[in-house]
């Protein structure tokens, strides 16, 4: 009994508080790895959702994160350039898709239409991130412009604050239909309530979306942030959508 005890007093006093900021689009994927990661350790992760630009501009500023995962490989590149992340601790952990989404109420058959569907006459509000600090919302224009119907619908467009708030905007009738993570709208809250169709990588630049550490983090961030590259996660990132990861 006294060396169960003193065990269990080690094992607490290891046990470690982490900070994470995470893209709002690994809002499914992080929180199962999470999940797993606090089962098998007994750390605490303390997840905060948001768009890439805002927590790298937090960050830089002294945001207490100990842990960061961009929807864009270059916001942790820079943390690492500006001394503030672990010297070669960024790394690819998976490359994020884009998607159309709209209500199972709506009359708009994006299977058959395509990325057309904005278009549409029906659609009069189109919820994207906000491109100013918002990977997905870089691509979404891309894809419009190259589809060559961006003029046509840029009035119409609704700014999320992230990829989550603009999914949220469709869901809650603000918006017709929205152009979302894939791994949003392939989740199964979403497939529930509404439909999705991929729109093509062809049309939008790649998504590198790279995870850091940064210089703050003790050990149970550096354990995350290893956990991060193994094989639990990886499996649960490819679950989401997200291919072609943990490359330096």
């Amino acid at each position: 009994m006294k060396f169960l005890l003193c065990l269990l007093v080690a094992i607490t006093a290891y046990a470690d508080d982490i900070n994470v900021a995470a893209a709002s689009d690994l809002n499914f994927a992080l929180k199962e790895i999470i999940q797993q990661f606090e089962h098998e350790t007994g750390n605490k992760v303390r997840l905060t959702l948001g768009s890439s630009g805002n927590f790298y501009a937090q960050i830089a500023n002294g945001a207490p994160f100990d842990v960061f995962l961009s929807a864009d490989v270059n916001y942790p590149k820079q943390l690492e350039k500006e001394g503030l992340a672990v010297p070669g601790s960024t790394f690819v952990y998976g490359l994020g898709a884009i998607s159309l989404w709209a209500p199972k109420t709506s009359a708009l058959n994006i299977d058959r239409l395509g990325i057309n569907a904005l278009v549409d006459p029906s659609v009069k509000k189109i919820a994207i991130a906000n491109p100013e600090h918002a990977p997905y919302g870089r691509a979404a224009v891309a894809a419009m412009q190259n589809a060559k119907i961006y003029d046509r619908v840029k009035n119409k467009l609704v700014l999320g604050e992230n990829v989550s708030q603009a999914a949220q905007f469709v869901q809650s009738g603000a918006a017709d239909i929205g152009i979302i993570a894939l791994s949003i709208s392939a989740s199964e809250p979403m497939m529930r309530t509404g439909n999705y169709w991929p729109i093509p990588p062809n049309l939008y630049p790649p998504i590198q979306q790279g995870a850091v550490l940064m210089k703050r983090g003790g050990p149970g961030a550096k354990t995350f942030h290893e956990w991060l590259r193994g094989p639990e996660s990886i499996k649960v990132f490819a679950k989401f959508g997200f291919g072609n990861g943990v490359t330096r």
